[in-house]
């Protein structure tokens, strides 16, 4: 759910589908239409919050991408926290 410029992530409809999978690892992707995968400030903070949640429930965040038509932003390549 979001607009053109922003999307609101609830966590628990993240969760709920790896939840019933009884998934043990998952990665996260999300499209920026810009055309730039620099992730934002929003991003970041989104994927601590999805990284501490995932550990919580024991499910394994491989990676969060951030996809354009051209390019790819990998927070597991860039090093993880804060990438």
């Amino acid at each position: 759910m979001g607009s053109l410029t922003m999307s609101i992530v609830h966590p628990r409809e993240v969760f709920k589908p790896l939840i019933l999978m009884n998934a043990g690892a998952w990665i996260c992707a999300h499209n920026h239409p810009s055309g730039d995968p620099t992730p934002s400030q929003e991003d970041r903070v989104l994927t601590s919050r999805l990284r501490q949640g995932a550990d919580l429930l024991g499910i394994t965040l491989l990676d969060h991408l951030i996809l354009t038509d051209a390019r790819c932003y990998s927070f597991a390549d860039q090093g993880w926290p804060g990438a």
